[in-house]
Order: structure tokens, then sequence, then C-alpha cells
């Protein structure tokens, strides 16, 4: 029902600026504001976790602790794109980050925290140097 794609991952120093997008694709008849959707990571050796995420209306919007004042999750309704706009990066940020959507994601903030969620794109890499 909905394919998404995430674009924009690189290699960027500490301290730097990055900006992830994702477009999602929908099947005939689905509405993308009915979808929340939101960001996952998984650094090396480490289990995935979630980032940020967006209501469909982008109403509401959370963040994970780690990244609370640098990140910055945004929403295009018209255009079925997303975005996260990622500041002060550090070298721990380092991660594949995969765009999610599901009809539920982001109805509370604890939504950061599993993984039963529908839509996974295939995800990419960004990499910060120190």
């Amino acid at each position: 029902q909905v394919q998404v794609v995430e674009s924009g991952g690189g290699l960027v120093q500490a301290g730097g600026s990055l900006r992830l997008s994702c477009k999602a694709s929908l099947a005939h008849d689905y509405d993308f504001d009915d979808y929340g959707m939101g960001w996952f990571r998984q650094a090396p050796g480490k289990e995935r976790e979630g980032v940020s995420c967006i209501s469909g209306r982008g109403d509401r919007k959370y963040y994970a602790d780690f990244v609370k004042g640098r990140f910055a999750i945004s929403r295009d309704n018209a255009e079925n794109m997303i975005y996260i706009d990622m500041n002060s990066l550090k070298p721990e940020d380092t991660a594949i980050y995969y765009c999610v959507a599901d009809r539920y994601l982001c109805q509370s903030e604890s939504d950061l925290l599993h993984l039963r969620h529908n839509y996974w794109g295939q995800g990419t890499q960004v990499t910060v140097s120190s």
C-alpha cells in the first residue's frame, strides 16, 4: 500500500548538517495525510531505534532525547514527502536512517520505542566523521 524511499545521506564532519528526504508512494485511494511518518536509525552493532516522528497533518512531532534541539522533522503533504534536518551532527549519529510509515505512527511519543510499524524504506547511510 505504501512504499517509501529515502535520500540525502552521506559523509559529513562533526558539527555539520545534513537533510534527509523521504518520498512516499501510495496505492490508489490512499491519502498521505492519513499516515504518520518517522525516522529510525541503526548504528553498527546496535539495535534499531526511533529518532523522530510526525503525525499525518503535522500537528504532533516527537523526538528522541538524543536528538532534541538538533534535529527537526517536517512534511509536505502535497508532495508526499517528509524531511529531517540534522544539525550539530556527532560521530554517534552515524547510522543507517530509515523512513517509516504507518497509520498509527506518532499517536504518542512511545511509538518511537518500538519497531511495530508497517512500512519501511531501505535506508540511507549517514556517516559523521570526527
